[in-house]
């Protein structure tokens, strides 16, 4: 699965909409924890296929929607369930706390 590109333009249809869990990972490519959560996110979209979707959001793109969410560090991980944020972590995660933070599986 592709990971979903989160815009300002597409946030409220791609995450508020969604019918499933999306987990959000705040990011910047310059950012050194941010490549090392790419492939954990890739690896945890691939498990998870079709019960969660897995989206991110480019900082330095998409400078309104981290404003909007207070995101003063990267990379902030913020899952949301019936277009309300129900979690968040800041850093690297493990597939495990990924899991953990949805709080379902």
């Amino acid at each position: 699965m592709a990971e979903l590109v989160i815009t300002n333009d597409n946030f409220e249809q791609e995450v508020l909409k969604a019918d499933k869990p999306v987990v959000v990972d705040f990011w910047a490519p310059w950012c050194g924890p941010c490549r090392m959560m790419g492939p954990i996110l890739e690896e945890f979209a691939k498990e998870f296929e079709g019960k969660y979707i897995v989206g991110k959001v480019n900082v330095d793109d998409e400078e309104e929607l981290a404003g909007r969410f207070n995101i003063m560090s990267i990379p902030t991980i913020k899952v949301f369930r019936n277009g309300q944020e129900t979690a968040s972590a800041l850093g690297v995660q493990s597939k495990e706390k990924l899991v953990e933070l949805i709080g379902d599986a």
